[in-house]
């Protein structure tokens, strides 16, 4: 079944989806399940993750949730490199969780700033766009 695993720089990312229910013993509530991806670019490249969800999880809610891992991987790879995230070399426990936290907090106060920036931006009117001019 094509469902959409997110939103990239080209668009939506779409990819043929199967899953099937794991006969594991779990909690009650949860459910197991085997999701297998198919790129429609490249029908040979499979990807298979495993998932553990509430009951009643959609196989559109699992697919989304797969799409995360590169949003969250590129927060990672931006808080390394922006911001020094793997240049800690602390001896203690205690000095690895002071730069891992301050890092995270400004990763965190850098995204939000970001977007309310790119907020204001979209919303105010281009003066230099013609359209602008016709309108005085």
């Amino acid at each position: 079944m094509p469902l959409p695993a997110g939103q990239g720089a080209k668009g939506m990312w779409l990819y043929d989806w199967a899953w099937i229910a794991l006969p594991y013993i779990v909690d009650e509530g949860f459910e197991r399940w085997l999701l297998i991806r198919r790129s429609r670019k490249e029908p040979d490249k499979f990807a298979y993750y495993l998932s553990f969800a509430p009951e009643g999880t959609t196989p559109e809610e699992l697919a989304r949730a797969v799409g995360l891992r590169w949003t969250i991987e590129e927060c990672f790879l931006r808080a390394k490199d922006d911001l020094g995230l793997d240049h800690c070399e602390a001896r203690s426990w205690h000095g690895w969780q002071r730069h891992m936290s301050l890092v995270m907090a400004a990763a965190a106060f850098l995204a939000r700033l970001s977007a309310a920036l790119k907020r204001n931006a979209f919303r105010k009117a281009n003066e230099t766009s013609p359209c602008s001019r016709i309108a005085d």
